[in-house]
């Protein structure tokens, strides 16, 4: 098989790397996501995408007619960042302030205060990269609403479990941006 065929027999294994970034109203063409700068941190444990509708069932008492239509959509990305910084932990907290004294060789972060709730909305974006069937990308537009536990413990590393509800990303209300590479027509 060559790169870039993605079937419905392609069976995806494999984790992939999260980049985050503020969102400015517009989402940017994949390179400009894809830096360095924007990643993250490392991964553990993959990324997990859920998308859950709720619907209503209007039916009358004989059960003849029925119509059903879909009232609410939910999307989160949930990924267990593995390498982190304060800056990290920033992007992680609506209510996070981050200085920097390059003097003293401290970066200090200040969490907590409703009163600095940021309400800034960050491009979370995952790519799995395959060689053989082709990549895929997940983009959600949103915030991480589970807030996060930091636990340090002698014998295993801190990895912080990130859930990020997305909000729509356009007029169109897009909750989940899937892109996947297929075959290049001539």
């Amino acid at each position: 098989m060559e790169k870039g065929k993605r079937t419905r027999e392609t069976i995806t294994l494999g984790s992939g790397k999260l980049y985050i970034t503020k969102f400015t109203g517009e989402l940017p063409e994949n390179e400009t996501i894809e830096q360095d700068t924007n990643l993250a941190g490392y991964i553990q444990g993959g990324a997990q995408l859920e998308y859950k509708p709720e619907f209503y069932t209007a039916e009358d008492d004989l059960g003849k007619v029925k119509k059903t239509i879909i009232t609410k959509e939910e999307a989160t990305l949930k990924s267990g960042i593995m390498t982190w910084n304060g800056d990290t932990l920033k992007k992680l907290s609506a209510t996070g302030r981050v200085t920097e004294d390059k003097q003293k060789g401290i970066r200090k972060v200040k969490i907590g205060g409703i009163e600095n709730n940021d309400n800034e909305n960050y491009i979370i974006h995952f790519v799995h990269k395959d060689s053989v069937d082709g990549d895929v990308r997940v983009t959600i537009v949103g915030k991480n609403t589970a807030g996060f536990t930091l636990a340090f413990a002698k014998d295993k590393e801190t990895v912080i479990d990130a859930e990020f509800a997305a909000s729509p990303s356009d007029d169109e209300g897009t909750l989940i941006l899937y892109q996947e590479e297929i075959d290049i027509e001539a």
